[in-house]
């Protein structure tokens, strides 16, 4: 009784410590507003005021201005018009999240992390722009075209696009195809509200036989809805299979379990992951590795083991505030160690120390923490928590053939520009009935083709270096090859060529799927 007590008397000392604060800065607000020398902005002043609390937290709690809460939500929705972009509102500046596969943006060139500065020769950086004055200008009706000057990393002068609006359909498959008799490759880029139909179709529709393999391609997949990472890992489970449960210092502890036997509960199963798999895509990959019910190959995933949930303000802002852990099924928890209010200190960490602690080319050099050791539920293998999934094959980032010459023409959008005149000037020598198959195996890129290439790149300013261009030769041309594939046949036809001609993480997952009985 005793004990109860206490508890209730420090629960109340807490609430009524909170509700001082806020009148504390309600009392601020008013004051400020009622004496300040000058006309001020009240409510900017309290979302900013929001925003620097939110960055003392967690890196991944965040709050959403009223007016950006639509266009932050947009893109796990069904559909939208405009330009094919996710972006952040960052330091008042539009940066570029996720490009939307085969969208305006994706053809233009335009490339996750780019920094909007003008559109339409307006200056749209570091200008405080209402979330509702930038949509207006970024979108317009299907066929009109908008100039943006950009500044990218590793590049720097400032690089300018064009791009036709369109309306772009908001799907997460990317590519779905059959590379051997039976075996099914599936590339998500999303977790979004239908992913889970995507992929059940994309399999169905692929093999009306129980397929002899699946690929489930999670690579540069930042993650999105909760509910959808476990609709699709229950795709993979068997009935009653745990996948993850979530828990919190005010959240209990809640189980999500397999509701029934998935589409493909049994069979060769490989999940291919990097560096940028997350969130919900290392949900997944948790799930399939802790029940040993398939193979992840890759690098070590992101990072991300922790769940944020909406809270709706009053004027229709948003807080995503991080409230629970969640855990794979052996009781994982794979999130990054991190420091309160050191957000830039956390991503650094993410992406910069593991190229210059040689982790993205070497397993070895993954740091791992005993105490934090724990073994699958099936065969008893070893895995790691604290810190993403490490893959059960690690596959080095291959980086042989890439020059500064090749990563100018990339960076600049260089190759993008060029293959789309290039269509344009070439369409009716194009026929997409003609089977992916046979232009795959008979369309020759040629001396002409890389040539025009370099003028073009020439004439924008790139000057040609001969000596890293036979060097790269391979990537360049594998490139021109699957950009030209997918401006006839869409999407899958990119990913199959690069997936045949470059990709060694989908040729290692082939060669496991091929000698499963050995894994």
């Amino acid at each position: 009784m005793k004990r109860i007590v206490t508890i209730l008397i420090v629960l109340l000392m807490t609430t009524l410590s909170a509700s001082s604060q806020s009148a504390r800065f309600k009392e601020a607000i008013e004051i400020i507003n009622s004496n300040y020398i000058d006309t001020i902005n009240i409510d900017r002043l309290v979302d900013n005021a929001i925003l620097k609390t939110m960055l003392e937290l967690d890196p991944h709690s965040n709050f959403i201005p009223a007016d950006q809460v639509a266009a932050t939500n947009e893109s796990l929705g069904s559909s939208f018009e405009g330009i094919g972009i996710e972006y952040l509102m960052i330091d008042d500046t539009l940066t570029v999240q996720t490009v939307v596969t085969d969208g305006p943006s994706d053809s233009a060139g335009i490339l996750p992390g780019d920094k909007f500065i003008r559109a339409d020769g307006q200056n749209i950086a570091g200008v405080a722009m209402p979330t509702t004055a930038m949509q207006k200008l970024l979108r317009g009706k299907k066929g009109t075209k908008i100039r943006i000057d950009l500044l990218r990393r590793g590049v720097s002068d400032t690089l300018s696009f064009i791009i036709t609006r369109d309306r772009i359909p908001v799907t997460s498959v990317d590519a779905a195809y059959v590379p051997e008799p039976g075996i099914i490759y599936v590339r998500l880029s999303r977790f979004a509200m239908q992913s889970p139909l995507e992929l059940t179709k994309s399999i169905h529709g692929l093999s009306r036989e129980y397929p002899k393999g699946v690929i489930l391609d999670l690579r540069g997949n930042f993650g999105g809805y909760l509910h959808s990472a476990g609709m699709i890992a229950n795709i993979f489970l068997s009935a009653g299979q745990l996948i993850f449960y979530t828990e919190g210092l005010n959240s209990p502890r809640r189980d999500y379990n397999a509701r029934d036997n998935g589409l493909y509960p049994v069979g060769p199963l490989v999940v291919l992951v990097d560096e940028n798999s997350a969130s919900a895509s290392e949900i997944v990959a948790g799930a399939v590795q802790d029940w040993d019910r398939g193979l992840i190959i890759g690098r070590r995933t992101f990072g991300k083991g922790v769940i944020q949930r909406p809270f709706k303000l009053s004027d229709g802002s948003q807080i995503n505030l991080t409230v629970a852990r969640y855990h794979t099924p052996s009781g994982r928890v794979i999130q990054a160690p991190y420091k309160e209010g050191k957000r830039d200190e956390y991503y650094r960490h993410q992406y910069s120390d593991r190229y210059e602690s040689g982790e993205i080319f070497s397993k070895d050099s993954i740091k791992v923490d005993d105490s934090l050791e724990f073994n699958t539920l099936r065969l008893n293998r070893k895995i790691y928590g604290g810190g993403g999934i490490i893959p059960d094959l690690f596959v080095p980032r291959d980086t042989s053939g890439i020059t500064p010459y090749y990563t100018d023409l990339v960076l600049r959008g260089h190759i993008n520009s060029f293959i789309n005149r290039y269509v344009d000037d070439h369409r009716a020598e194009f026929d997409p009935k003609i089977p992916f198959e046979e232009f795959y195996a008979n369309f020759d890129l040629g001396d002409e083709l890389l040539a025009g290439l370099i003028e073009h790149a020439r004439e924008a300013g790139l000057e040609p270096n001969y000596e890293q261009i036979v060097l790269s030769n391979k990537l360049i041309s594998t490139r021109l090859k699957a950009l030209l594939a997918r401006a006839i046949y869409g999407s899958t036809a990119y990913y199959r060529v690069i997936n045949m001609e470059s990709d060694l993480e989908f040729a290692t997952a082939m060669e496991v799927i091929r000698r499963w009985e050995y894994y």
